[in-house]
């Protein structure tokens, strides 16, 4: 990815909290963090947690290097002896959360973080950043799985957002359930499929339809997909079947009424003899413009800028509070921004039939067990060392029992309220 160091990617306020607190002996004190949303984009009736694959990924290089030290002298940003600290700097503390793929609600404690002050404080941006975003993209687009009804979705929004932003966009929307992506970095990087095969400018390059795609089917053979919306789709289809016959894979619409493309394109395919020739829609698909398809005779859906925006949600709107400091709870009580005090711990309690009902948060404790409760949390860090070994794979089956097991109406697209209740009980 980019050149900075992850341990330059942070506020600027962050060091100067550090400063000040290596000066008054506050530094070392013993706290505890929580990520959190206190409520949920609108409109959204879950969230995904997506991210801590890719955070244990920077925690291990959260190192500042002599560069990133020397700016710092340079900018005044820190003086000697925090520079001499930041040098030493290695997060010795723990993490504990939410297992990547679980749901999460209002108020749910996702991310844990404890140790001294300044370790942790000094993470606030790097776990927030990539939580916030990789949450929102894995949400809006476990939304579009449900509203395809098993039919794969390729994500392809490489080209509508931040070079680094698409290599975990395509990792989010992959562990949120779709089939493949068509960015060859997150491919080699996370071992997610990939799939790609030609664009309007290839057909236009060539002196007519059929020769342009005589040549793909030339390199790539019959198990291709032509691109049939150039010009005229309808013909653009007959010319498909002429040069590749009917044992064309598929042919991919990017454009028109879908709704009514799709119904004409499977009548024509089948009156051509192509009828296990595949039709992929893409073109501004988001979870709605799907759920609109769900009826016609599409195969396969390809999603862009609304995967790698959130689709209208692009932050999680998650944020990282100190909640315990020395054992004691310590508590933020601004207006509108208030917060629970003390480490929470978090159980999703269910029917005997597997059914989640809800979750319940109790502060400094542990909720009474009952059967069919699952503790939520697990450890990430222990010491400073990466202690969970979970794989993408892991956390997208993860997710899809996840979402079986909430009520059918927290799947709806329609605004309304959590999928399931959260109880949070305060401290005493």
């Amino acid at each position: 990815m980019n050149s900075f160091a992850p341990a330059l990617m942070t506020d600027q306020y962050e060091l100067t909290m550090v400063s000040a607190a290596l000066k008054d002996g506050t530094a070392d004190r013993r706290c505890v963090f929580e990520v959190f949303a206190r409520r949920l984009p609108t409109g959204r009736r879950y969230g995904v947690v997506a991210g801590p694959g890719r955070l244990m990924e920077l925690l291990r290089d959260f190192r500042f290097r002599d560069e990133d030290i020397d700016f710092l002298r340079r900018a005044q940003i820190v003086d000697e002896s925090t520079a001499a600290w930041l040098a030493a700097y290695r997060f010795t503390g723990d993490i504990d959360g939410y297992a990547e793929g679980e749901l999460f609600f209002p108020g749910s404690p996702i991310m844990t973080v404890s140790g001294t002050f300044a370790e942790c404080v000094i993470l606030e941006t790097l776990i927030l950043s990539v939580l916030n975003h990789d949450c929102a993209i894995a949400t809006g687009a476990a939304r579009m799985v449900t509203a395809a009804r098993g039919r794969p979705i390729i994500e392809m929004g490489s080209r509508r957002t931040h070079e680094d932003a698409a290599i975990a966009a395509a990792r989010a929307a992959y562990l949120a359930g779709f089939a493949s992506t068509s960015n060859l970095a997150a491919g080699m990087r996370y071992g997610i499929p990939t799939t790609g095969t030609s664009a309007h400018a290839f057909t236009l390059l060539h002196d007519n339809e059929p020769a342009a795609f005589a040549s793909q089917v030339a390199a790539l053979g019959k198990n291709t997909t032509l691109l049939v919306d150039t010009y005229d789709i309808a013909q653009g289809i007959r010319n498909a079947i002429a040069v590749a016959g009917p044992d064309l894979r598929a042919v991919r619409i990017d454009s028109g009424d879908l709704s009514v493309l799709a119904q004409h394109s499977r009548e024509l395919l089948d009156s051509l003899g192509a009828t296990e020739t595949k039709i992929i829609v893409s073109g501004d698909m988001d979870e709605y413009a799907i759920a609109t398809l769900a009826a016609e005779p599409v195969d396969m859906y390809g999603a862009g800028t609304a995967v790698v925006t959130g689709s209208g949600a692009p932050t999680a709107g998650l944020v990282y509070k100190l909640v315990e400091v020395e054992g004691k709870p310590v508590v933020k009580r601004s207006e509108n921004k208030a917060t629970v005090g003390g480490r929470k711990t978090a159980v999703r309690r269910h029917k005997p039939t597997g059914t989640a009902t809800e979750e319940i948060i109790v502060s400094q404790g542990v909720p009474d067990h009952m059967a069919n409760d699952r503790l939520l949390q697990r450890s990430f860090v222990a010491g400073g060392e990466v202690v969970d070994r979970s794989t993408l794979a892991d956390s997208r089956e993860h997710l899809r029992q996840c979402l079986i097991s909430i009520p059918w109406e927290g799947l709806k697209l329609s605004a309304g309220d959590p999928a399931i209740p959260v109880t949070i009980v305060p401290t005493a």
